[in-house]
């Protein structure tokens, strides 16, 4: 009997071609990530096609996104992290497109899987880390030292900077692993009651629909939210906060 956890499996797609001992297919997860790339690169074309003083809607929208990513940076890391906005953009967008082709039915979700969240996370963690180094050296490492903390509170402090610093990755990767997975399982959940309840479906039915209207907004969200808190940690590397 099919569950709601079936909408996570992993699958492959095509043949499996061994290379050096190591497997390697196409999955439905990768399949996704491709998809959602191509549907990306292809309206941004679309809407950039024939670029005019006075824009289209679709010209428009594509401005207004950009726009509002350059604001959120700006807002959230400073001037000095306009360099880096194309990261910020390429992030949010990503994940957007992500979640919202996994609103699709009978589509795969790929920011419902740990492992790709963690990637990105990761990714943002490490890079940031680079750049605090890049930009400051060693003195980069004065971001784990409060400022006005009594010397016998110090290694204590620092312990727990460090700490919160290198759980930033995770939090990072749950969040929105988690809120993903919990609105596709609510939504796969009531979806069923509307099937086995009979004429009482329509309840769940008023409720799957709600909920899907509520997980769309979650999935704008959570893609701001992971570009939000990118730009936050690229602004303590830059600014040493």
């Amino acid at each position: 009997m099919a569950t709601p956890l079936d909408q996570f499996a992993i699958s492959t797609i095509g043949p499996v071609v061994t290379v050096e001992g190591f497997p390697l297919a196409l999955t439905n997860s990768a399949l996704a990530m491709l998809a959602s790339c191509a549907l990306l690169m292809v309206l941004v074309r679309m809407a950039l096609r024939r670029p005019a003083l006075v824009p289209n809607h679709s010209q428009s929208i594509a401005e207004q996104v950009y726009l509002f990513v350059a604001q959120m940076v700006e807002d959230n890391a400073g001037t000095k992290a306009k360099p880096y906005f194309p990261l910020i953009l390429t992030l949010f967008m990503l994940i957007l497109f992500g979640n919202m082709l996994g609103m699709v039915p009978g589509s795969f979700t790929f920011t419902s899987h740990i492992s790709v969240t963690f990637a990105l996370a990761s990714f943002v963690f490490l890079f940031v880390t680079a750049v605090g180094f890049y930009k400051h050296g060693l003195r980069f490492l004065s971001l784990f030292i409060p400022k006005g903390v009594p010397i016998l509170m110090l290694p204590l402090m620092i312990v727990i900077e460090l700490i919160s610093y290198l759980s930033r990755p995770i939090s990072l990767a749950l969040r929105l692993f988690a809120n993903m997975m919990a609105g596709h399982i609510m939504l796969k959940v009531f979806a069923g009651f509307v099937f086995t309840l009979g004429a009482a479906g329509v309840f769940p039915l008023i409720i799957n629909v709600a909920l899907t209207g509520f997980e769309f907004l979650i999935a704008f969200l959570q893609a701001y939210v992971f570009a939000v808190l990118s730009c936050l940690y690229l602004s303590d590397a830059l600014n040493l906060h």
